[in-house]
């Protein structure tokens, strides 16, 4: 097997669904555990992987192994495993808070490991995805990871000590643009606005303003002058947001986000 997850959880589903879309690794190369026997007939029926319920065996089949549980098993999980792990295993995480040094000191040995994190826009091919490859890692074994990453989405290096300020930013963020768009969609069905027109209208302006900032390269401030009319109705709204700390709480969240990763 070319490619193991130890977890067919939401994220699990999305990296594998990803790398078989783009014909990077076959359905028929893949396997995956989880405890849980819903969740492996759940990816054996949606992506057609092998399934088991045996950590272990994933472990001693797979070239690559993507460690898909949650942060809180992790510790659990790799004691399972450890004596599995062989030299030339490249390991993919994808917990907050686990370090390079914490992971490294859980197995007891060098091995070689490419912590991620990855977001849930991932689900639909639009994640973005920051990865930190340990020194025990070749050139050509990042390279590919990165491949295997870029299959749901966005994937950049990033030094370990910036992990935390991906976290708050691209990480957890998706739960911040939901509770905008959904706002946005409460003040247009306070206009009159159908809700399933609301949302598909703030959606879009969503997606079309992020779309604007990663393809025209423009400052994002730059791009809100240009909505922005002299005594218009987009500076009146600016001008509201502005007095509520809009910005000042993006930031505050963004913080104690970070803060609350830094210290799992």
């Amino acid at each position: 097997m070319k490619l193991g997850f130890i977890g067919t959880g939401n994220m699990a589903g999305a990296i594998m669904g990803g790398i078989i879309k783009k014909g990077i690794i076959a359905p028929e190369e893949i396997i995956g555990s989880d405890i849980m026997e819903a969740g492996r007939e759940r990816a054996k029926k949606e992506h057609g992987i092998h399934v088991t319920a045996d950590n272990i065996e994933v472990t001693q089949k797979a070239e690559v192994l993507v460690l898909s549980v949650k942060p809180q098993f992790y510790a659990q999980t790799i004691a399972e495993i450890k004596d599995a792990v062989r030299e030339d295993q490249l390991i993919i995480t994808i917990a907050p808070g686990k370090t390079l040094a914490w992971l490294e000191e859980q197995f007891g040995k060098k091995v070689k490991i490419v912590r991620t994190m990855p977001n849930t826009p991932a689900l639909v091919g639009e994640g973005m995805t920051a990865a930190c490859p340990n020194d025990a890692v070749t050139e050509e074994e990042k390279n590919y990871a990165l491949e295997l990453l870029s299959a749901f989405g966005k994937v950049e290096i990033v030094p370990e000590h910036l992990i935390d300020a991906v976290v708050a930013v691209s990480g957890s963020s998706p739960a911040y643009i939901f509770m905008m768009i959904e706002a946005m969609a409460d003040g247009a069905v306070a206009e009159g606005m159908p809700r399933p027109q609301a949302y598909q209208f703030a959606a879009q302006a969503v997606l079309g303003s992020a779309k604007m900032v990663l393809e025209t390269g423009k400052h994002p401030g730059e791009l809100k002058d240009m909505v922005c009319s002299p005594a218009g109705t987009t500076i009146e709204a600016v001008r509201v947001l502005e007095k509520l700390g809009f910005r000042s709480a993006v930031i505050e969240a963004e913080k104690v986000c970070a803060d609350m990763s830094r210290n799992m």
